[in-house]
């Protein structure tokens, strides 16, 4: 009896227990038999093969589940955010048009501004990218512009500015993510900063 369980022991039992599977996959094939050291420790070998190493996992770049910022608290907004890019990427197509009529005196203030709008859509994607783990490819437009007389384009580009710097406040109190938050907030900034250097342009256009 007691070579025939050091036999049982040595012996591997895994083909049987794909044929005992098929067979009555409800009953256990081995009740009866006693464990011993050997056979708990080759179960737990196999085990280790067969399971994911979560430890290797985590220690690769990027591959936190659940970072502080940018992460899973910031990806309801990843439309908002496309959308934003979008506008600001459209706004500096305009202003550029713009600074291209503009006297000599607004050119190169709407081209800073231009410059901002770029760097602004620069950061959004970025956030994107690391939200989401993938870049956004904006929509290239290579419609023509053509922005009208001078003070009802400074105007309509007025509003613009001072709408994008409140939507991006509101999409700031909206969020659950602190970092995203701060990004926001800047644009926001940013936004209100482009719309009083506009009206300020206004204000020097009514005066002549």
């Amino acid at each position: 009896m007691e070579q025939t369980v050091h036999n049982a022991e040595a012996y591997d039992f895994r083909q049987y227990d794909r044929i005992w599977q098929r067979v009555a996959p409800n009953l256990e094939p081995y009740l009866d038999m006693p464990e011993t050291p050997e056979m708990t420790g080759m179960a737990e070998a196999m085990t280790a093969a067969s399971a994911p190493s979560t430890q290797q996992e985590s220690q690769l770049p990027g591959a936190a589940p659940n970072p502080c910022c940018m992460g899973t608290a910031a990806e309801e907004m990843l439309d908002i955010l496309t959308g934003y890019i979008e506008e600001e990427l459209s706004d500096r197509r305009s202003i550029l048009a713009l600074a291209r009529q503009a006297p000599s005196w607004a050119r190169q203030r709407l081209r800073d501004i231009a410059a901002d709008q770029a760097n602004s859509a620069r950061r959004l994607m970025a956030a994107y990218y690391l939200i989401r783990g993938e870049c956004y490819h904006p929509s290239v437009s290579m419609e023509r512009i053509y922005t009208g007389r001078w003070c009802p384009a400074l105007r309509e580009r007025y509003h613009a500015a001072a709408c994008n710097g409140l939507n991006y406040a509101r999409s700031a109190e909206d969020s659950t993510d602190p970092c995203l938050r701060r990004l926001l907030q800047e644009l926001s900034d940013l936004s209100y900063a482009h719309a009083d250097a506009l009206m300020q342009m206004l204000e020097r256009s009514i005066q002549r």
